[in-house]
This record gives structure tokens, C-alpha cells and sequence, in this order.
């Protein structure tokens, strides 16, 4: 049995205590650096976990390289991890023409996800920095495909009309007034939309459909029927060449709903941003030569 504790005094330190700021033991987090051209695109992590404008300096961020990140995403099927790239390079973008473009890309990511809601989201906010810039007509042919998926046909052949009226060398934009329009009666209207977009050098598969049914709702039957064989010869091309690639190994992986692979008929386009190469997608790419000179009907 111990003794109770007795009386006498303790001597304890009494020290000098500590020094004002040390470092090792400051619970504030520090300032990140991050080099965004040294980002993997294949590490899903990276964006999320070192990008967060909490801890990043604006000045440090180059959202230009940021938008090239959620491209990287987008060519190999990351679709969630692009609209979070995209979303951040909008937030650090200092110039409008960069913000606009990540906005642009943002709703085509939703889009390639089925998030339509999100999708339109996206484009409106792009259309709110500037809606007649060289973006504009992009943002509203993606914000018509968005709608129309989303159920909103009336919205979306307005805003596909307005992607035309913005830039009316947009053979993309042609194609999908053409669709809407089809798809309202309009099939005389609808024809002069579609000239316009092979004219503009938009010539493929599911255009070529397209302007059959067209023909078709028009009586045009011997003229529908001659454009339809065009469309399948073009599709069995691209299926041999589809299959060549994966004999030799050469598949791509399909970037933004399958660059490379083969088109979905009966379904607009939706215009993209960023030179993601796909049938049908605004790439940046000059008209040919041969299409410039022509009247707009």
C-alpha cells in the first residue's frame, strides 16, 4: 500500500518555450505547384487531388494545358474525369476565349455520359461569355443536340438554326437544322439544309442517309434510292477498314463517342471542340479548296 502524497514541492522546467513559426509543425496547408503539362492523363487522381483552387494560385495554372488534360480524358473513354478537367480549367481560365472553350467541352463530356441536363448546362454558360465568338456556333449545334436528346425538340431546332446564323460555312450546323427540320414535315427545307452541308464538304454515311429519307418524304424515290447505295457502299468501307485495323493491330480507341468507328443514322450531330477527330465533328480542319466558292442556298 503506497503512502498518500505527501507535501513537498515538485520542481518542474519552466524552459524558454518555443520559437514563433515552426514550419514542421504548421497545420496550414502549404502552397501547391503544380506543372499542369506534366499531368497524367491516365491518373484519375491528379486532377481532384492537386488542382484544388482552395490550395492553388491561379498564376501557376495554365487552363489552356488544363483543357488539353480533359481532351487526353476524353480520347480514352474518361468521360467523368474530362468534365472535372474541363470544369477546372473554366474556373482558372483568366481569358474568356478559354473559358468558353472548356465550357464547350464540358457539355460535350455530359453528353458522351448521357448527362443531357448537364450537357445543356454547359453550352448555355459557354453561350453566356459570348454568344458570337468563334465558339458560339459550336455551343449552340452541341446545346441543339443536348436538347433534342433531352426531349426538347422545339429549343433544339432554334438553336440549330442560330449555330448557322452565327457561322454559315458550319456544315455540321447545316446537317442538323436539316435533321430537325426533317423531322418537323419540313423535308422541302430540309433538303436545301442538307446541299448546304455536303456542299460544305460534310459528305459521310449518316449524311447520306439522311438526305434518302429526305428524298424519300419528297417522292424522289429513284434519287433517294441512288444515294442510299452511296451510304451503304460507304459503310461497308468503313466496317473493312474497321476490321483491317483490329487485324493489325491498329484499333483506336474511340475517342468522344468512337473516333474511328462507324456512325449511329437518325440522331444529329454534336459539334465538338478541342480537334477530337470523329465523322461528323467540327475539328477546326479548313474547308477543302473545291467547296469554298459556291452560294449558300
Amino acid at each position: 500500500m503506497t503512502d498518500p502524497a505527501d507535501d513537498r514541492d515538485h520542481s518542474f522546467s519552466e524552459g524558454e518555450g518555443f520559437d514563433d513559426s515552426y514550419d514542421e509543425f504548421d497545420l496550414d496547408p502549404p502552397e501547391l505547384g503544380v506543372d499542369p503539362a506534366k499531368v497524367d492523363p491516365v491518373d484519375s487522381r491528379v486532377v481532384t487531388d492537386t488542382l484544388d483552387q482552395h490550395n492553388v494560385d491561379t498564376d501557376v495554372v495554365d487552363a489552356s494545358e488544363l483543357v488539353d488534360v480533359g481532351l487526353n480524358y476524353m480520347q480514352i473513354n474518361r468521360y467523368e474525369q474530362a468534365t472535372e478537367a474541363f470544369e477546372r480549367a473554366a474556373n482558372f481560365a483568366e481569358d474568356d476565349r478559354v473559358e468558353q472553350e472548356a465550357w464547350v467541352d464540358k457539355g460535350v463530356a455530359h453528353a458522351e455520359l448521357e448527362e443531357y441536363d448537364e450537357a445543356i448546362g454547359a453550352h448555355r454558360e459557354a453561350l453566356r461569355i459570348d454568344d458570337e465568338s468563334e465558339h458560339a456556333a459550336t455551343a449552340e449545334t452541341n446545346l441543339a443536340y443536348a436538347l433534342w436528346e433531352f426531349g426538347e425538340t422545339a429549343q433544339a431546332l432554334e438553336h440549330a438554326e442560330r449555330a448557322v446564323e452565327i457561322d454559315e460555312r458550319f456544315a455540321e450546323g447545316w446537317f442538323n437544322r436539316a435533321f430537325f427540320l426533317s423531322e418537323r414535315g419540313l423535308a422541302e427545307e430540309a433538303l436545301h439544309c442538307i446541299d448546304n452541308a455536303i456542299r460544305l464538304g460534310l459528305r459521310n454515311a449518316k449524311v447520306l442517309e439522311e438526305k434518302a429519307e429526305i428524298l424519300e418524304e419528297l417522292g424522289e424515290y429513284d434519287e433517294a434510292e441512288q444515294i442510299a447505295e452511296e451510304a451503304n457502299e460507304m459503310l461497308e468501307q468503313a466496317e473493312q477498314q474497321v476490321m483491317e485495323d483490329r487485324m493489325d493491330g491498329r484499333g483506336q480507341a474511340g475517342g468522344a463517342g468512337g473516333a474511328g468507328g462507324l456512325e449511329e443514322p437518325g440522331r444529329p450531330f454534336e459539334g465538338e471542340e478541342g480537334g477530337i477527330m470523329d465523322p461528323g465533328r467540327r475539328t477546326g480542319e479548313e474547308t477543302p479548296e473545291h467547296d469554298r466558292e459556291f452560294e449558300l442556298e
